[in-house]
């Protein structure tokens, strides 16, 4: 049986050498600007910036995954080998083998057609190992990055996993050739604090068991302080400094650096309304699990237990809980995208009781806005497609309509030129704004958010917050805001619901909370997501 051996290597054995890395676009433009460093064996170097600095960039170049369409200069040099000029058949050699990398969003990045046992056992199948061999080493390294019940995982789809396990996953499809660099592109983005916190905690667990060097790169200055030996601060392509991680956290020299370690969103707003605006009484989620030929409902499954709630006009009240906690599943029964039972009063209507004809007229008064909105806005549209669509629904001239999107696209603070472009053509957080601009057009009282902040940098969460709290102040908006971001529920919300297991936990004003937390559990949350 193939057998692979972990190495004793020394602690101070050079692994990676990057000299002068400059990569352009076709027209001449720098996307990034020399940068160098050198990575040791089972050291942490992170690299943290904005969206567009170059981070990702800079490590698909050194795995040889961008476009024949870029210029890449400079060296890479890993063992004396320059990665930056290799052939095609040298760089399948190193990936995997010496250089692995974790991405971003599993979902996307692991196959839907295969199932986990193909997922992970592919490489090892390739490198000449048996079928037994392949199944006996994918259990071990399920085991290794700690999903319980390895081998009733082996038959599962990506899709039939929790976002923490497909994040394993991933991070055991990486290991499968033991690799001495990893490299892991914002591993836990989009996962609460709890599980961020075990993801990092195993990938730590892991390089110091294996003598790996790490390279993570994260716009979450919390998990880089916690984790990290040495940061690369990027801006626009270009290295604003470089250093220890205690001395780039305690004296940062670039104003860039001071900007990105700055935490205050500011505080929530002080609310005067006493009028609700959207009462829940005994919502409760349950989905039927059914068998058998004849696909009958055999029990059910409770994503949110029966729950009383009040939002006030103007008021925003945060819903956080980890993954699974029935924080999706409650906003999308409040939006009737799901069935619900109990009672959904928005305003003078029970929109349970309605029918569809009937909730149609009704739906400009609440609306949605997803987490992820490079997915949820169509890419064939451009911006003023987008932003208009919900318009077609009023009786309005084409100049009404334009004139309309071109209001709620400076309510969200982008030029007016942006209805021109494409969702492909904009950054996160302006694709954020877009599937916000959407939402306003349609003057809601109620706007629900699923995580629309948690894929952004802290610069960009910071200008999203300002933006909401301001729309909230001059229009009197109610948000409905699910989060696993505690900073930016408190900077954003008055109140706070606390959801575990589909069960409410707690409901308290927000500074009650963070004060006097009533649960464990909520305890746990806030010490998870401190500073």
């Amino acid at each position: 049986m193939h057998s692979i051996q972990d190495v004793n290597k020394p602690e101070t054995e050079l692994y990676l050498s990057v000299q002068h890395l400059q990569i352009q676009n076709e027209q001449q433009q720098p996307l990034v600007h020399d940068l160098s460093f050198e990575l040791y064996a089972g050291e942490t170097l992170a690299i943290v910036g904005e969206s567009g600095s170059g981070k990702s960039i800079s490590s698909l170049a050194l795995l040889g995954l961008l476009p024949s369409t870029l210029k890449i200069q400079g060296k890479a040099l890993l063992h004396g080998q320059d990665l930056l000029h290799m052939t095609e058949v040298q760089q399948r050699q190193i990936r995997g083998q010496k250089m692995a990398m974790i991405f971003q969003e599993p979902m996307t990045a692991l196959n839907p057609l295969h199932r986990v046992e193909r997922i992970i056992g592919e490489t090892l199948l390739l490198q000449g190992y048996s079928k037994a061999e392949v199944r006996e080493r994918v259990i071990a390294l399920l085991n290794d990055v700690g999903i319980s019940e390895a081998e009733d995982k082996l038959r599962r789809y990506p899709h039939e996993l929790s976002g923490g396990q497909r994040q394993r996953v991933m991070i055991a499809m990486a290991l499968a050739l033991d690799p001495q660099i990893l490299i892991a592109d914002e591993p836990t983005t989009a996962l609460d604090v709890t599980l961020q916190a075990q993801i990092l905690n195993l990938l730590k667990s892991l390089q110091k068991n294996r003598n790996m060097a790490l390279i993570l790169i994260s716009h979450d200055l919390n998990l880089v302080r916690r984790y990290a030996d040495q940061v690369i601060v990027m801006n626009q392509g270009r290295v604003e400094e470089h250093g220890a991680v205690q001395s780039i956290f305690q004296q940062p020299k670039a104003a860039y650096t001071r900007n990105l370690l700055d935490h205050d969103f500011g505080k929530a707003l002080q609310i005067t309304s006493q009028q609700p605006l959207l009462q829940l009484q005994q919502l409760g989620v349950k989905f039927p699990i059914k068998q058998g030929l004849l696909n009958r409902i055999k029990d059910y499954y409770v994503a949110v237990e029966p729950l009383d709630l009040t939002l006030l006009q103007g008021e925003s009240i945060g819903i956080v809980g980890e993954s699974g906690s029935g924080k999706t599943s409650l906003a999308l029964a409040i939006a009737r995208l799901i069935e619900s039972d109990g009672k959904i009063q928005l305003l003078k209507h029970d929109l349970n009781q309605l029918s569809e004809k009937q909730l149609r007229p009704l739906r400009s008064d609440f609306q949605i806005v997803f987490q992820d909105p490079f997915s949820s806005l169509n890419p064939r549209m451009t911006v003023q497609q987008i932003i208009g669509e919900g318009l077609a629904l009023k009786q309005l001239s084409a100049d009404q309509v334009s004139q309309q999107i071109d209001e709620a696209l400076i309510k969200v603070e982008l030029p007016v030129e942006f209805k021109y472009r494409y969702p492909h053509e904009l950054s996160g957080g302006q694709r954020q704004r877009i599937a916000l601009a959407r939402a306003l057009v349609l003057q809601p009282k109620l706007i629900i958010m699923d995580e629309p902040t948690s894929a952004l940098d802290r610069t960009t969460q910071r200008a999203i917050v300002q933006l909401l709290r301001r729309l909230q102040q001059e229009q009197q908006l109610s948000y409905l805001f699910i989060s696993h971001d505690l900073q930016v529920v408190k900077a954003l919300c008055q109140k706070v619901l606390v959801l575990r297991h589909a069960q409410v936990v707690e409901l308290q004003e927000t500074d009650m909370l963070f004060t006097q937390p009533q649960a464990e559990y909520t305890r746990q949350l806030i010490e998870a997501s401190q500073y």
